[in-house]
């Protein structure tokens, strides 16, 4: 995975809270009893409050409800299996590293060495910037130099949020003034970084809702200022979504990736949430990779998405 590591008893931790609410409650509604109609509509209420998504939901009843009339299964605990399978199976093996620019290619104008741009978006109260923060203390743990981008000039707090994490790290940052253009800032950004040679320009981007149109354009006019002054840039385009929103969350992953062509979603605060089937729904609704969670509020809780040590989390015994 990169420079992320997995650690399944981290995983197992953070999970801990879903897994005794969803999977736990699926236990108990399941095991110990015959299979009948009854039972499986309410499987069926059960998934779709824990966040799997109507979609996926219709389908696993579906396939469970046509199995047991043909009777290939009939006990609870054989639904309980069919939906560890079915999890297991969801997520195809692809690269869910953080992608960096190719150090065999040329420097941007005026550099002396690649420089990887990591652009990071979401909604306010998302974790965004603590996100970025986590990001950052791996990347500088890993030996890479890394410099940060304060692209919210809307909000002075989020600057100010975004220089304590700078300080506690010991990673420099550029800003502009409150009110200003923030890709103007990007540029200014990217100009530092390349000057000072350094390996990653992580940019915190202000928090915005999906639903306001001229932020979300001030998004793209970002990620097009980046890609101009940097060849090949943004090399990751992450949004982080709050697990704890629910259904939210995929309404904004979808505004998102039609915005600024997603490449990966940190899904943060995971240890918060008792209803982890929102990954599922997610994954159904815009199939892009999640590439790292946040199980803790500790600038080390992060972990990149291992899906099967995932489903293991998620069924552990409590």
């Amino acid at each position: 995975m990169g420079f992320f590591r997995s650690v399944l008893t981290k995983i197992k931790e953070g999970l801990a809270k879903t897994s005794e609410t969803f999977i736990g409650g699926l236990r108990s509604l399941l095991l110990g009893r015959r299979l009948d109609e009854p039972l499986i509509a309410e499987l069926e209420t059960r998934l779709i409050q824990s966040d799997v998504g109507v979609k996926t939901t219709r389908r696993w009843i579906d396939t469970i409800r046509a199995d047991f009339k043909a009777g290939r299964i009939s006990r609870g605990e054989d639904v309980l299996e069919y939906l560890k399978g079915e999890l297991r199976a969801l997520w195809p093996a692809e690269d869910r590293s953080i992608r960096f620019a190719d150090p065999s290619s040329p420097p941007p104008p005026g550099g002396t060495r690649p420089l990887t741009v990591i652009l990071v978006a979401g909604v306010n109260g998302a974790g965004k910037t603590t996100s970025v923060a986590k990001i950052a203390k791996t990347l500088r743990d890993a030996g890479k130099s890394v410099l940060l981008a304060a692209c919210d000039t809307f909000r002075a707090g989020a600057v100010r949020q975004l220089e304590i994490w700078s300080d506690r790290l010991g990673v420099e940052v550029v800003k502009g003034q409150q009110g200003g253009d923030p890709a103007a800032v990007a540029f200014d950004a990217c100009q530092a970084a390349v000057a000072r040679g350094v390996d990653v320009l992580l940019i915190d981007t202000a928090g915005r809702l999906h639903t306001q149109d001229p932020l979300m354009r001030q998004l793209t006019k970002i990620r097009d200022v980046v890609a101009r002054k940097v060849p090949g840039a943004p090399h990751e385009v992450l949004l982080v979504l709050d697990a704890t929103t629910g259904q939210n969350a995929v309404r904004q992953a979808e505004e998102f990736n039609r915005a600024i062509a997603l490449s990966g979603l940190f899904l943060a605060k995971l240890d918060g949430t008792a209803k982890g089937g929102i990954v599922v729904a997610i994954h159904d609704a815009v199939r892009v990779p999640v590439k790292l969670i946040g199980v803790g509020e500790r600038p080390e809780d992060v972990q990149p998405f291992d899906p099967a040590a995932f489903v293991e989390a998620l069924f552990q015994e409590q």
